[in-house]
């Protein structure tokens, strides 16, 4: 197998980020991003995804947290789409569906190099922790635009937390498997992703 390992940084007026990614990692992860209940998602996210993550990320959160998460998904996206290399052999599409309590989420990925998202949630709080909701929404899209693939998710539930922990581990989950090597072909009609 080769290494589908990458390191990248992005610096800006309002954030300054690094990140270390190893998709066939052990689900190690150490993140600090300013924003306690983001570092708790992305956290999950490399667990359930055994994905090996390193985020140092430094933004003007005094502001708001928008810079900073939105910065963090760009960055998060181009380091995947980075590691992924020519995405040989990769199963390509995938689902999971997770439960957390009251909420449950589906997400599907196809990595597909077109971007596109379709994200249906709907939050009752404008927080949880010090992360602004209407920030998840944001994340997924920066994600999607980076990567260069495309996201479907949605999520149930009634309380806030559940919803958005379980849309993590479901794109972490689903992100792993469309990762899986399966053989040694491009998979895909075109001969190229």
């Amino acid at each position: 197998m080769t290494d589908r390992s990458m390191k990248m940084s992005r610096k800006t007026s309002e954030t300054d980020i690094e990140i270390s990614l190893d998709i066939d990692g052990n689900g190690k992860s150490d993140v600090s991003t300013g924003i306690d209940f983001f570092d708790h998602m992305l956290d999950s996210f490399a667990r359930h995804g055994f994905f090996d993550l390193d985020i140092k990320a430094k933004g003007d959160v005094k502001v708001d947290d928008h810079h900073t998460v939105e910065d963090v998904g760009i960055l998060l996206g181009e380091t995947f789409a980075g590691a992924i290399g020519d995405k040989k052999g990769i199963k390509r599409m995938s689902h999971a569906i997770i439960p957390m309590d009251d909420a449950l989420a589906t997400v599907a990925v196809d990595i597909s190099g077109r971007s596109y998202s379709v994200l249906n949630f709907e939050f009752k709080n404008a927080k949880v922790g010090d992360l602004s909701t209407e920030n998840v929404e944001h994340f997924f899209e920066s994600f999607a635009n980076s990567a260069r693939i495309n996201i479907n998710a949605k999520v149930d539930g009634e309380n806030d937390h559940h919803k958005i922990e379980s849309l993590f581990k479901a794109f972490a989950r689903a992100l792993k498997d469309a990762l899986r090597i399966e053989h040694d072909i491009i998979p895909s009609t075109k001969g190229v992703l």
